[in-house]
């Protein structure tokens, strides 16, 4: 039998007030990002650039060893597993690359470019506009006025969408193909693109990395037209494009996932003065990816990595469980997953369904729902709800 809930106020051990078993997150944590940190075990912080490379050695022999068979076995009965796994590890190379942006592969600011470019321009996306970019979204996370990625759309600009851009931009598989267009064109309501080194994304001083990133893209843009012609464009297609478009899928999937809560974790978003560094950080979620996590690299470990961002993401799991007990309900437990995180997919489909934008006013606001499209979304996607 379900106890019954207590109606008035306590106070957990951690000084956060709640209400029987309602937790706020929105509520200011009662620590501060130096306690976390100081829990954190101090080798956690320490980047190993062999070991860092001994990963970027092991996916590099794992994507060369899955090439090598689609050549061999060049059949229809392998190229869909060809395409789920090489796609898989693209996803796997961007992760490195992404740490090699953060600087957490190695202390040394040169190496990390250097690979960076290398792993980030093999999957075509342009490492020193995307690092940039994606430095302002941590430094802004869960700020719904100057973060970068999935940031939610306020009320007046959704408003604004035609039905048939509501229906496409909230409709699966489109939101898990958007990654390539966040890259030319941004979201909605920002403009400015991570090839253009005069984008409003970038500072007079950054414009020449910009420039190298754009130079080194177009160069694995022209090697590959140049294959096409070589080995022909459908091979090509068979061999790379369509692990890219897998590629594009996993990484919308997980940072989408990364950003948006479930009936169990809604996410507060912030704006002005309620808005700092450590509650924007919290307003991440870790996720279980099952036999995936290893393969690409725990990013699912994602609240320490928000916060704390040059900790080496083969030290994530270990910084995560010593962070816990100062986080306390502020940290959501990920559900656990089988070998394939199929529970995801039903996360993924119901957030969809019901995050389309918030309120124009309020310094600390959630998701709302568009209930007619919330209507239609449901009608086609019935079986996830």
């Amino acid at each position: 039998m379900e106890k019954e809930r207590k109606l008035k106020n306590e106070v957990n051990a951690n000084g956060v007030v709640e209400k029987g078993d309602f937790f706020d997150p929105a509520a200011p944590p009662p620590f501060k990002i130096g306690e976390i940190r100081a829990a954190i075990p101090k080798h956690c912080w320490v980047k190993n650039p062999w070991r860092s490379l001994s990963y970027v050695l092991r996916d590099l022999l794992v994507v060369l060893a899955l090439l090598a068979a689609a050549t061999r076995f060049n059949t229809w009965f392998f190229w869909p597993l060809y395409w789920v796994a090489q796609g898989t590890m693209f996803w796997a190379i961007f992760v490195l690359g992404h740490d090699c942006g953060h600087g957490s592969f190695s202390e040394s600011p040169l190496l990390n470019n250097f690979v960076g470019h290398i792993l980030h321009s093999s999957i075509l996306v342009p490492y020193n506009g995307w690092r940039i970019s994606h430095r302002t979204h941590h430094q802004n996370h869960g700020n719904v006025e100057h973060d970068e990625s999935w940031v939610p759309m306020p009320e007046k600009i959704y408003s604004k969408l035609d039905s048939s851009t509501r229906i496409l931009r909230f409709s699966l598989p489109l939101p898990m193909l958007a990654y390539p267009a966040y890259l030319w064109y941004r979201s909605p309501g920002k403009d400015g693109s991570h090839f253009n080194p005069y984008s409003s994304l970038f500072s007079p001083g950054e414009r020449k990395a910009v420039v190298i990133s754009t130079a080194c893209w177009t160069f694995m843009f022209g090697l590959l037209v140049y294959l096409s012609f070589v080995f022909g464009p459908i091979t090509m297609f068979k061999l790379y494009g369509v692990p890219y478009l897998i590629f594009v899928m996993w990484l919308d999937f997980v940072t989408y996932l990364h950003h948006h809560g479930d009936d169990e974790h809604k996410l507060p978003w912030y704006r002005g003065k309620e808005w700092n560094y450590l509650r924007g950080g919290l307003t991440t979620v870790d996720r279980d990816y099952g036999i995936f996590n290893n393969i690409h690299h725990d990013i699912g470990t994602h609240v320490i990595h928000h916060l704390f961002p040059q900790i080496p993401h083969y030290h994530l799991v270990e910084a995560t469980k010593a962070a816990k007990p100062v986080l306390g309900k502020y940290y959501r437990e990920p559900n656990k997953s089988g070998p394939i995180p199929v529970h995801l997919i039903k996360n993924l489909v119901k957030s969809i369904g019901e995050d389309h934008f918030v309120s124009d006013t309020g310094e600390i606001v959630y998701y709302e729902t568009d209930p007619q499209l919330k209507k239609f979304l449901a009608t086609k996607f019935e079986r996830y709800f």
